[in-house]
């Protein structure tokens, strides 16, 4: 019986509940529904918001979306560029040197990163309600019931599963009694894109000063963003900032307002730094913000949270359909706390060297000095954009296990393809490269017409690349379950990767 079919016999409205429209939200909706699951996405906006904190996608976020089919769709019509900053430095980061397809960073706004994931959300067929505010959310041992207030009034809603996508002050985790520790703000950010009287004479990217920081960049030919930090912090949370707030921080900071006028955006925020102590209670999850909240220093809060989709989607669905073996929901959390908790500790480095005090001047030589060798710089460049993030897996040990399976160029029977290519149903792929019977036959349940069809693509091919592999079990997220070389013997083949199958995938 398929999914939709379900829900008239039930009881329940949908399978799961995702709360909150933005670019988490809409990509874990994708990810669910290209697994046959129905979800439907609640946003308390009638529409996007036309801002954006956010800018840049990097290399991570851009490997994953190529395993979906979907980068050339955010490719298109952008720009991208080699380098970034860490606490605004005088040396750049160069995300050029980085071991992948995508060595860049790609100029994706917010605003469009979230257009484009809900045209392909609609596009498999998500059912997305704008305008549409969760008030309360409970939980029993069947399912998730939500109090919704939408444009034609108070309706609730059954799911078997919640997914709060829905920021920092997320009602959802609250809901669950979900902890969510941290530092409080020390900082205060205060940010308008305004138009500037002499926006020619303007200053250009990070500035430090003895009062704090000033951070000016051209959005376009009218308006530019400037943003503040003073590090005297001391405001009061829930206030909004105001033009004559924002100009008067100026002038404290950078000795001038720059002829800030006519802003179309105003905004304040801190550098607290705070994570759910779990992802998981019972049937509510956390993703996005609602699970991390950071300083929006280096680019990472998006892509932090768009990895937290990949990860979730594929077990949560898997879950709904009853096949999830046991602790495939709770891996998660196990799995996710780790690249949270190294994202907030390299932004509040970055927020140390950023401090107008003189006796962080030296530090700050010292560092720039050390980002000119090529170790260091690469260290960073991999650290911002997310391309080390391996998961501890159990099983047999090879180098390759729990890291991010390559674009490997593969040569089958229909041609020349690359492995991303047979990832984008969001099912597994194991990649026979010796033309192992013994791969085959653990697949197939040893001919027995039984196998993990539907779950898990089996393909055939040879790889250059990687001459000394067997074969790899690749989760839908993109990270390898597991390898084995050629020298292997037919037992390890065979007790290695049916673990692999029955952990990751369950039994058939």
């Amino acid at each position: 019986m398929s999914t939709e079919n379900r829900q008239a016999d039930d009881g329940f409205d949908c399978d799961v509940l995702v709360v909150g429209g933005g670019p988490v939200g809409m990509l874990l909706a994708t990810e669910l529904r290209i697994s046959r699951v129905r979800a439907v996405v609640l946003e308390r906006l009638a529409e996007r918001t036309p801002h954006s904190k956010a800018f840049g996608l990097h290399a991570r976020s851009l490997e994953s979306l190529d395993r979906r089919g979907l980068v050339e769709r955010f490719r298109d019509g952008a720009r991208s560029w080699n380098n970034g900053h860490f606490a605004g430095l005088d040396e750049w980061v160069d995300f050029s040197a980085l071991d992948s397809t995508h060595a860049y960073a790609l100029l994706s706004e917010q605003t469009r990163t979230e257009r484009l994931l809900e045209e392909r959300a609609i596009e498999v067929g998500t059912e997305i309600r704008r305008g549409h505010e969760v008030t309360a959310l409970r939980q029993d041992a069947d399912g998730v019931e939500a109090d919704v207030t939408g444009p034609d009034g108070p309706y609730t809603l059954r799911a078997r599963y919640a997914v709060g996508c829905d920021g920092g002050r997320s009602l959802v985790r609250r809901a669950a009694g979900i902890a969510f520790p941290g530092t409080g703000g020390r900082v205060t950010a205060r940010l308008g894109d305004v138009i500037l009287a002499d926006r020619e004479n303007a200053p250009m990217g990070m500035e430090r000063t003895e009062r704090g920081l000033l951070f000016c960049v051209p959005l376009d030919d009218t308006y530019h963003r400037v943003s503040t930090f003073d590090f005297e912090g001391g405001r009061e949370q829930g206030e909004e900032l105001t033009l004559d707030e924002l100009t008067t921080s100026l002038r404290d900071i950078w000795g001038s307002d720059l002829g800030a006028r006519e802003p179309r955006w105003l905004s304040v925020f801190t550098d607290s730094a705070c994570q759910a102590d779990r992802y998981r209670e019972g049937r509510i999850l956390v993703a996005g913000d609602a699970a991390h909240t950071h300083f929006p220093v280096g680019g990472q809060g998006v892509n932090l949270g768009l990895q937290d989709a990949f990860n979730l989607g594929w077990k949560l669905a898997a879950t709904v359909h009853g096949w999830a073996p046991e602790g495939l929901l709770d891996s998660y959390d196990k799995e996710r706390q780790e690249p949270a908790r190294k994202v907030l500790a390299n932004t509040r480095a970055q927020i140390a060297l950023m401090n107008p005090d003189p006796y962080v001047t030296a530090l700050r030589e010292l560092f720039t000095d050390l980002m000119r060798k090529d170790q260091v710089n690469l260290h960073l460049a991999e650290m911002l954009s997310g391309v080390t993030v391996r998961y501890a897996l159990d099983g047999p040990a090879h180098r390759l296990l729990g890291d991010f399976a390559r674009d490997l160029e593969l040569r089958t029977e229909d041609g020349k393809t690359t492995l991303p290519e047979y990832l984008k149903r969001g099912t597994g792929l194991l990649l026979d490269l010796a033309g192992r019977s013994e791969i085959a036959q653990v697949y197939d349940q040893w001919g027995t017409g039984v196998s993990w069809a539907g779950r898990v693509r089996h393909i055939r091919a040879e790889c250059d690349q990687e001459p000394e592999l067997a074969g790899l079990l690749v989760r839908p997220d993109g990270y390898i379950a597991w390898a084995a070389d050629r020298d292997a013997t037919a037992d390890e083949l065979r007790e290695g990767l049916r673990s692999a199958l029955a952990t990751w995938f369950g039994t058939v």
